[in-house]
């Protein structure tokens, strides 16, 4: 199922975001929930968030030439698990928690999509084990 393609998409995605939370964490977030930062804490926490998001990204990165190696099923069960919680973390603030940024729906969406994504690998490589 392209796994090799998956990462790499993974990668950018994550990279990317990680990076925004890392250097502008108070305008990523206003635009993905609609949120103001008000205290430190907000930016600590919203940059630890970034780092994780790096993180995943370049564990991506340099799985995407290894997707047939043991640790591929592993990294993309657990990317299946984040996007599936990210999706519904980010649907609670915006349906419960009524906050709203214009990034809020389609990142939910995104994040959905991925996780769809990532079980058709996990399926497709239980199947050919």
């Amino acid at each position: 199922m392209k796994t090799r393609l998956l990462f790499i998409v993974t990668a950018l995605l994550e990279v990317g975001i990680g990076l925004a939370l890392l250097v502008l964490p108070a305008l990523t977030v206003k635009i993905l929930i609609g949120a103001h930062f008000e205290t430190a804490a907000d930016s600590i926490v919203g940059r630890v968030g970034g780092a994780a998001l790096l993180t995943l990204g370049v564990a991506c990165w340099l799985a995407r030439n290894d997707e047939h190696g043991g640790a591929a099923k592993g990294l993309i069960a657990s990317m299946l698990f984040y996007n599936v919680a990210a999706a519904a973390v980010l649907a609670y603030a915006g349906a419960g928690l009524r906050l709203f940024g214009i990034g809020l729906w389609p990142a939910v969406v995104l994040h959905l999509a991925m996780a769809l994504w990532c079980l058709a690998n996990v399926s497709a490589k239980s199947k050919s084990s």
